[in-house]
C-alpha cells in the first residue's frame, strides 16, 4: 500500500477527523485495499469480491461525507482490512 495511502488509512482509522477526509484520498484508499469501483452519477460504488459490503460514496465538495467514513472505517474493521 502506498505511503500517503497509509495515512489516510490511519486517518480514517483513528475516527478523529471524519469530516476533514479528502473525497480523493479515500476513492484512494479503497483501490488500493482491492475495491473495484463503478461510477454512476454522482455515485462512487465501491465492492471487493469476499467482501459483503458495497460502499457507495458521493462527495461533499472536496471532501468524503462524515458518515460515509464512518461507514468505510467499520467495513475495514469488521473485513479486517488493511493490516489492522
Amino acid at each position: 500500500m502506498l505511503v500517503a495511502s497509509q495515512q489516510v488509512l490511519r486517518r480514517v482509522l483513528s475516527g478523529v477527523a471524519d469530516a476533514s477526509i479528502r473525497f480523493e484520498d479515500l476513492c484512494h484508499l479503497l483501490e488500493n485495499l482491492g475495491f473495484d469501483k463503478r461510477v454512476n452519477g454522482s455515485h462512487h460504488i465501491f465492492r471487493k469480491d469476499g467482501v459483503a459490503a458495497k460502499i457507495n460514496l458521493q462527495r461533499a465538495g472536496a471532501q468524503a461525507k462524515p458518515y460515509q467514513v464512518k461507514q468505510v472505517r467499520a467495513m475495514i474493521l469488521e473485513e479486517k482490512l488493511g493490516g489492522k
